[in-house]
């Protein structure tokens, strides 16, 4: 079990930036990765971003060279550097766990923070 906090969302104008946060509950060394999905209403969730355990982090290519996500080890937490935004970036922002507990594994999500971008 692990328990995810997301913070950070709001509003913002196109060509501005933004950071979202991601506080864990659990050691990242018992995480085998951690991401940012993303929901616009009426659309499926999507991957944003996800970084593992070995520290490769792979984007969605709508987003590549714009997004990135630090990471803070000492207090397990993650975040989504936005910058150059765009309207269609606008959406619920999720971010997930996920924990490989022998040969099961396991995604856990957080509540979501909404990001409005206007043009």
């Amino acid at each position: 079990q692990v328990q995810l906090v997301e913070s950070g969302g709001g509003f913002v104008q196109a060509g501005g930036s933004l950071r979202l946060s991601c506080a864990a509950s659990r050691s990242f060394s018992t995480i085998n990765s951690m991401g940012w999905y993303r929901q616009a209403p009426g659309k499926e969730r999507e991957l944003v971003a996800v970084t593992g355990s070995g520290g490769r982090t792979d984007y969605a290519d709508s987003v590549k060279g714009r997004f990135t996500i630090p990471i803070d080890n000492a207090k397990n937490r993650i975040y989504l550097q936005k910058n150059s935004l765009k309207p269609e970036n606008t959406a619920e922002y999720y971010c997930n766990a996920n924990i490989l507990s022998g040969a099961a594994m396991r995604d856990y999500w957080g509540r979501g923070t909404q990001v409005t971008v206007s043009s």
